[in-house]
């Protein structure tokens, strides 16, 4: 199993949720977080003075797969969630060692 986190933009949440249902992953996680990487953030007005905003806001999804479905997750982000402009964001993929669903005590991929 893997575990795939995705960090991208707020406005492309819902085309990444939509593909990656249409595709048969139905279960995610979503986060509001903020952060920089090579943008290092911008600089905005606000009342005519001018400020800079360190941290970027983005939303994180986890999806959860088995081995077989990683590629499709991961080209499903991919697609669409990129612009094509710098911060359009970062996938981190880690190895699963177990999940278990709490309700039924199933392990690995049956817990998915």
């Amino acid at each position: 199993m893997k575990k795939i986190e995705a960090i991208i933009r707020h406005f492309k949440l819902e085309d990444v949720k939509n593909a990656l249902n249409e595709h048969g992953i139905h279960g995610m996680t979503v986060q509001e977080v903020r952060g920089y990487g090579r943008q290092k953030g911008h600089t905005e007005m606000y009342r005519g003075a001018e400020y800079t905003v360190d941290f970027v806001p983005k939303v994180k999804i986890e999806v959860v797969c088995s081995d077989d479905n990683l590629d499709r997750v991961v080209d499903t982000i991919l697609k669409h969630g990129q612009t094509g402009e710098i911060g359009d964001g970062k996938i981190f993929i880690s190895d699963l060692q177990d999940a278990i669903r709490i309700r039924t005590g199933e392990r690995g991929e049956a817990a998915l």
